[in-house]
């Protein structure tokens, strides 16, 4: 009986240590999620790597929903400590995380983006309403009493004014935050004004659905493949954050919409329609066993970074009002529990 005891608390103890040895096995910081907020990730941790002790993290752009299912998925070794998101978690998000042990998160937000769609500077710049591009991108279509698949061929078959060419559209998947962003903000908005708010409610899947024809296309997380079509086909538009869009001025335009163009001013006070927040959420039970992590969130959150004339609005960033940006540096210091 002596030696079965002794022999389980060898087992336990092992047990034990194996645990604590796989949640330290790591020595780098591990970033998914939004490929938006990619380009700002990956310059605060190059810089990181540059003026501290620690490691580079590894930055990936999986999509914002694909990031927050990788960060829901469990703690330890195999899991990320991070992820960015081009939208706010969802409370089916925060419960599935919850389900898998994860039970404090905190919230950072970083500043604000647009959502554009850009075309190639060879071509005509373009001044769209939202409910253009809902009749554009839109899978059904109201048609009188009733709905249709959408028949819109031309961008010229919904408005006269408008190019005599085919609609053809790159975007993100449903995986990705600005295609939840884009959903929202154009889709639905564009929803509401056409047939009203309580139809809008009671038709919010084809609403929110868009067209599989062909019209739209899906072209994965990758934004920078995006902006390489448009410069081979000055017919087409493409869908990504307003960070690309600056980053590749010289190629692509993008277009005005309700005749608000997509620039940094109009972004940062509101004017600009297709506007939002962009976050990253940290996996508090990772601090203190992935080393670097608050050292991490010291470097996004200063002002050198995310400033006024910090090196992330020199990517594209739309700085948060400082007030703003002090709350989260508390938070972010505090690792302040998430609270939906």
């Amino acid at each position: 009986m002596k030696s079965s005891s002794l022999i389980l608390s060898f087992v336990t103890a092992v047990a034990i240590s194996t645990v604590s040895i796989a949640a330290q096995a790591r020595d780098q910081i591990r970033i998914v999620g939004s490929s938006t907020v990619f380009p700002f990730s990956a310059a605060v941790a190059e810089q990181f790597g540059k003026s501290t002790k620690f490691n580079t993290p590894i930055v990936e752009s999986t999509g914002s929903g694909g990031g927050l299912k990788l960060f829901c998925a469990g703690t330890g070794d195999g899991h990320p400590d991070i992820t960015n998101a081009s939208r706010r978690i969802k409370k089916s998000e925060v419960e599935t995380c919850a389900k898998n042990g994860i039970k404090e998160i905190t919230e950072v937000k970083i500043g604000y983006d647009g959502i554009v769609l850009a075309n190639s500077k060879a071509a005509e710049q373009i001044n769209l309403t939202r409910e253009q591009m809902f009749m554009a991108l839109a899978k059904m279509v109201p048609n009188g009493d009733g709905w249709q698949a959408n028949p819109n061929k031309t961008w010229s078959d919904i408005d006269a004014n408008l190019p005599n060419s085919k609609i053809e559209v790159m975007g993100p998947p449903p995986t990705s935050g600005t295609r939840d962003a884009f959903v929202e903000l154009v889709m639905d908005e564009a929803c509401k004004a056409i047939i009203g708010k309580d139809a809008a409610k009671a038709n919010k899947e084809n609403c929110r659905s868009m067209r599989e024809d062909g019209a739209f296309i899906e072209a994965g997380e990758n934004d920078n493949l995006i902006v390489q079509k448009l410069e081979s086909n000055k017919d087409a538009f493409g869908i990504f954050g307003f960070s690309f869009l600056d980053q590749n001025a010289d190629k692509v335009q993008g277009s005005k919409i309700d005749n608000i163009a997509p620039e940094f001013e109009a972004i940062a006070d509101g004017s600009y329609p297709v506007s939002r927040a962009l976050y990253f959420y940290v996996k508090n039970a990772h601090v203190g066993n992935v080393p670097g992590i608050k050292e991490y969130l010291n470097e996004f959150t200063s002002e050198k970074a995310w400033g006024d004339d910090g090196y992330l609005a020199d990517k594209g960033l739309i700085p948060m009002p400082s007030e703003e940006r002090a709350q989260f540096k508390k938070g972010a210091e505090g690792l302040v529990n998430l609270d939906l």
